[in-house]
């Protein structure tokens, strides 16, 4: 981190620049020279670490980057809680063109990408910039909640130039903002279950080899099923009865499509794509050649150590929770709402909980891969250990003493649609080869507190989106629409249990 001045130092560096500062008025020197003179001023009164400048003149949010040197090894709970605080202060700040917001000759895709033609504006809704920090669009019920649906974000792959860039259906996909809390408890399970899914794979293929024969195995992790899979005694594998995975049995439990395997990732993207900050580990000098890529004039816009401090405080949100209503009345409807969610086995998809080993998150993590900082490219590899938490203790235990995560979900990607019930398959455009109708299961805890529903959020009660199940939902949807009235007032009591604590 960069040392900060003693008061005397900062006043003599201010003195030293006063002849410069003479000079722009007189046209000696061209304005970008007086942003250069400000920024260093800046950094020079900088505390180190913080995300804020102490000038209030300076019109920055990023004043010194984290180095990601000063958090490595098992994290103690003070340094924990302090890169958190960091990451949090970035999430909230409002990034400045004197930050590096904006992207002008940079698309929005996830692989570095030039635009053909110059942007012509900074912002765009429909392809960015179209936020003003993080929390512009995760700020319901607080901040790393869900979004209104005047927050939504049109995902495409963003290769073309502007353009091309749309809200026609054909050209983008409309999504609405989920909330991240618990988001590092997701990553760890996904992890977890990759793993296993990988020693399935593994010892199948031996299991062919050693025997001669073609041997099969289901590929189950966490109690859920992905299908299976059939390995040849020459090596060959037969992936065509893999289910609600891709086919490298990588988990990826983030967005909708569940495509996006880490927060590192997720983070990277999204300051790309909607602010235009560009992270050093995806368009620097290492992957493309260049130390200002997006050609706004800024360089190392966004450290290693900057995303680790996002990622730090995203992972240890706390987990939304159950509440116990005030009202009596309430309670019983929940209580009964509760057997009737089982009993129309919504919990095939929407499980309960999912058993965790460890609370231990690396970052960078086993799964990042090129374009995020990966664990063999550095020997800053952190461990935040959620068990520092203040909200880990109050998760429960089963009894083999793993952590059981109470996601109401399954980390697995379903059909969502039929002939029939179409709205749930409401996008046209494919995302990462995964099939228009197909969506990872929402993870229904905090789901009272972030309305509205539905993948586009164009569903404004739960139960809209409940009749929206098609697919391999239909069967629950069918009947809990049989029920009647009272008994599914009972289950939208149960779901709105399901808060984020404010």
């Amino acid at each position: 981190m960069t040392k900060s001045k003693q008061p005397k130092e900062t006043e003599m560096f201010i003195q030293s620049n006063l002849n410069l500062r003479a000079s722009v008025k007189i046209g000696l020197f061209p304005a970008v020279l007086l942003m250069s003179v400000l920024s260093a001023i800046a950094s020079q009164n900088s505390i180190a670490g913080e995300i804020k400048s102490v000038n209030p003149w300076i019109e920055k949010s990023l004043s010194s980057h984290v180095e990601q040197s000063d958090f490595s090894g098992n994290l103690s709970r003070d340094l924990l809680k302090d890169l958190a605080a960091k990451g949090e202060a970035l999430f909230g700040a409002k990034f400045t063109s004197l930050d590096g917001v904006g992207r002008p000759l940079a698309t929005h895709a996830i692989i570095p990408t030039k635009r053909r033609h110059l942007n012509q504006k900074l912002f765009n809704r429909v392809s960015g910039l179209d936020a003003n920090s993080c929390s512009s669009c995760h700020n319901e019920p607080r901040i790393g909640g869900a979004g209104s649906f005047s927050l939504n974000v049109f995902a495409s792959e963003g290769f073309t130039g502007q353009g091309a860039d749309s809200t026609n259906p054909q050209f983008s996909n409309e999504r609405n903002t989920n909330h991240i809390f618990g988001a590092g408890l997701i990553e760890l399970l996904a992890r977890e279950m990759t793993a296993q899914l990988h020693n399935l794979r593994k010892k199948v293929l031996r299991d062919a080899r050693d025997s001669g024969r073609d041997q099969s195995v289901r590929l189950v992790a966490k109690g859920v099923d992905y299908g299976s899979l059939t390995a040849s005694a020459n090596g060959l594998v037969d992936l065509s009865n893999i289910q609600g995975i891709d086919t490298d049995l990588v988990i990826r439990p983030f967005t909708q499509k569940g495509v996006i395997t880490s927060l590192r990732q997720f983070t990277v993207n999204a300051l790309n794509q909607h602010h235009g900050m560009q992270a050093s580990e995806r368009f620097g000098l290492r992957w493309t050649g260049e130390d200002d890529f997006d050609g706004d004039g800024i360089i190392n816009e966004i450290s290693s150590g900057d995303v680790s401090a996002l990622v730090a405080w995203q992972a240890t949100l706390a987990p939304p929770v159950i509440s116990t209503p005030e009202d009596t009345l309430w309670q019983k409807a929940a209580a009964k709402g509760e057997q009737l969610f089982d009993q129309l086995n919504c919990t095939g998809c929407h499980m309960r909980t999912l058993p965790l080993d460890s609370l231990k998150f690396f970052d960078p993590g086993p799964l990042d891969a090129a374009g995020t900082l990966r664990q063999s490219d550095s020997n800053n590899t952190a461990i935040y250990d959620l068990a520092k938490t203040e909200w880990a203790a109050s998760l429960p235990r089963n009894s083999a003493g793993q952590i059981l995560v109470p996601l109401f979900g399954d980390l697995k990607r379903h059909v969502m649609s039929d002939g029939e019930i179409l709205k749930l398959g409401n996008e046209l455009l494919s995302q990462r080869f995964v099939a228009r109708n197909e969506f990872i299961t929402g993870e229904l805890w905090g789901v009272a507190s972030t309305m509205p529903y539905g993948h586009r959020g164009d569903m404004t009660t739960l139960e809209e989106v409940i009749s929206a199940h098609g697919g391999e939902a239909r069967k629950s949807r069918d009947m809990y629409l049989k029920l009647p009235s009272q008994d599914r007032q009972n289950i939208i009591a149960f779901l709105k249990t399901m808060v984020i604590k404010q």
